[in-house]
């Protein structure tokens, strides 16, 4: 077994910690949450583990394990159905075993596995928390059901500029507050009657000391990065095209046929996704605007991008090697091994906890709409431990477009995020 090194920052939230049944250690992203979140499970000693993460972060948390806890700990892969039904009969015969037991499994395949609604006494790791952020969906109703004797949930980003967004990790500590108590303490809103049923209507948030308070007292760290080590500087850049002459048109009238494709705004949610498309895969002016970005370096670049048609289209601009993170392939072996190489990356598999240091540019083709936590996560590939160089970050952006809202609503939750976690009250 290997010896883990922790840095001193690891080593005094894990000292403070060890005083609470549960914990949320909200560090920055890259500040060594999974260190300390393992260091927490084996300090609350329990022979049963459940660690749920992404599913591209499964073999990374078992090779953890494996090279840092292989004397104390057997790890399974709960995606395999054999090793899940050992891991359940491990725990019906737990206390014959010397040594403990690790089963990961990703969020959306726990809501399929109903036996480890069976589990009690265990440990439960939720990395990246901010996951069931939502109570009311089949994840968060499935979590909130467990039994676990002890809790650990690991955000680099606990909301998504909504402190409502809180409420289902800190029912997970221990704080046994009320949806409706939460609310009337934290959000400002109003009642609306004009449906003909009562509904809340979000004007604001109040009271965010208590609440950081609250959060300290039921065992919440929260760290940022340049409190901890000085990085490198980092740039932004945007860079404006104009809309195409398609992109007017269908503006003007929500309909348009382009590239053997019919968009028809017919709702206002297929209108939206109608003009991201028109700013990102049907805009000549921004993919050339992409291939001038790309020819003016030969650095390693990191490419954010929403949708898999705006992925074909980058592919035929460059020669250049190519690595892949999305919902269907991790090939990072380019990325790796290449110093020109180019790293696509769909926002929801790839812009949380991949280490991607090695390049310090990135290009994003596409905003995520409305979703700051994939947006403050993604900038966090690069800029983080072992990063040695400035960090730019080029946002290319159709002008008077959706996009320009889209960014500005994602900076308005990112100061939220850092309004209330920006200093520690005591």
């Amino acid at each position: 077994m290997e010896q883990i090194k922790l840095y001193p920052h690891q080593v005094a939230a894990i000292n403070y910690l060890k005083q609470f049944d549960n914990c949320l250690i909200g560090d920055d992203m890259g500040l060594g949450k999974t260190f300390e979140g393992s260091e927490m499970l084996d300090y609350y000693n329990n022979k049963i583990n459940l660690v749920v993460c992404q599913k591209s972060k499964i073999t990374d948390w078992l090779d953890h394990f494996n090279k840092y806890y292989n004397t104390k700990y057997l790890s399974l892969n709960l995606t395999n159905k054999k090793e899940l039904d050992e891991f359940i009969t491990y725990f019906n015969m737990s206390n014959e075993f010397d040594f403990g037991f690790i089963g990961v499994i990703n969020y959306d395949l726990l809501i399929r596995r109903p036996t480890l609604l069976e589990l009690d006494d265990f440990t439960l790791l939720l990395d990246e928390s901010s996951e069931i952020k939502n109570e009311h969906s089949k994840r968060g109703k499935f979590i909130l059901k467990m039994k676990p004797k002890n809790v650990i949930l690991l955000t680099g980003t606990p909301m998504n500029g909504k402190f409502e967004e809180l409420w289902s990790q800190l029912k997970l500590l221990g704080w046994n507050i009320s949806r409706d108590l939460f609310d009337k303490q934290y959000l400002d809103y109003k009642i609306d009657m004009s449906l003909g049923f009562p509904k809340k209507i979000k004007l604001g948030y109040k009271n965010k000391d208590r609440l950081l308070r609250k959060l300290h007292e039921y065992g919440g760290v929260f760290r940022k990065t340049d409190e901890v080590f000085t990085l490198p500087q980092t740039v932004h850049q945007p860079i404006y095209v104009e809309q195409s002459k398609d992109h007017i048109k269908y503006i003007k009238s929500h309909v348009l046929s382009i590239n053997g494709e019919l968009l028809l705004g017919d709702t206002p949610i297929v209108d939206r996704i109608n003009q991201r498309k028109l700013c990102g895969m049907y805009s000549k002016e921004k993919l050339e605007a992409f291939k001038d970005l790309i020819n003016s370096t030969n650095d390693r670049i990191i490419v954010f991008y929403n949708f898999i048609e705006e992925l074909k289209q980058l592919e035929k601009i460059t020669d250049r090697p190519k690595s892949y993170l999305n919902g269907s392939t991790k090939d990072l072996s380019s990325y790796e091994t290449e110093d020109n190489s180019i790293t696509f990356v769909q926002y929801q598999a790839g812009s949380m906890g991949l280490n991607l240091q090695k390049a310090n540019r990135i290009i994003y083709f596409t905003p995520p709409d409305g979703n700051s936590i994939y947006f403050e996560q993604s900038q966090k590939r690069i800029h983080r431990i072992g990063q040695n160089r400035t960090c730019f970050y080029y946002y290319l952006v159709v002008k008077d477009s959706i996009e320009e809202k889209i960014y500005k609503d994602l900076d308005v939750k990112k100061e939220i995020n850092f309004e209330l976690f920006k200093k520690e009250v005591k």
